[in-house]
């Protein structure tokens, strides 16, 4: 709040300086509150959930971020799809997981999620045409401080495996260097 209003009344060389400390302090901020989730994840408020209602607002969050990177996502999701979880760390997890194979995008990519039902499981697939990844670092996806980009923490895959985890799911990546990337999350049916 102090550097926000010190902004107002910096001279322009000192606002450069202002705007960067804003910006590196939401990082260390967004780092904590993975640090929390993790050692603390809140599953309180379970509910139904819609899964192709969650990605209207995942896809909601993250489509202008795709176009920025000059890629599309697409979303194929039946209506009638759900689950029991709570709605904030289901978005967390996908957004996690979406984000990265945006990250991953070159020249036309995309990113395709899909889903589909089968007898009580719910199967939920992130696609991309990204930059793949090789065995040794599908290997190490979800450790602690295990990051394929530069400023990563490894935190924001931990923290999405942890949520599924909870939610009795389980996440699989397949990946192939130079071709994309699919990622796996199964979840269990929400009950009739």
């Amino acid at each position: 709040g102090f550097l926000q209003l010190l902004t107002g009344k910096a001279q322009a060389t000192e606002r450069e300086y202002l705007d960067l400390a804003l910006v590196e302090l939401d990082r260390a901020s967004g780092i904590i509150t993975d640090f929390l989730t993790f050692a603390k994840p809140e599953f309180g408020k379970d509910t139904v959930l819609r899964v192709s209602e969650e990605f209207k607002h995942i896809e909601g969050i993250l489509g202008p971020l795709a176009h920025l990177q000059g890629g599309k996502i697409t979303v194929d999701i039946p209506e009638d799809i759900t689950i029991r979880g709570n709605s904030s760390k289901f978005k967390q997890a996908f957004i996690n997981i979406v984000k990265n194979s945006i990250e991953a995008l070159g020249e036309e990519g995309w990113v395709h999620i899909r889903c589909y039902r089968q007898q009580d499981q719910v199967f939920i697939h992130v696609v991309d045409n990204g930059e793949g990844m090789g065995p040794d670092v599908l290997a190490r996806l979800g450790e602690p401080y295990f990051s394929n980009k530069t400023k990563g923490t490894g935190l924001g895959l931990m923290v999405t495996f942890r949520i599924i985890e909870a939610m009795d799911g389980n996440v699989y990546f397949t990946s192939k260097k130079g071709v994309g990337t699919d990622a796996v999350i199964t979840l269990p049916a929400a009950g009739e």
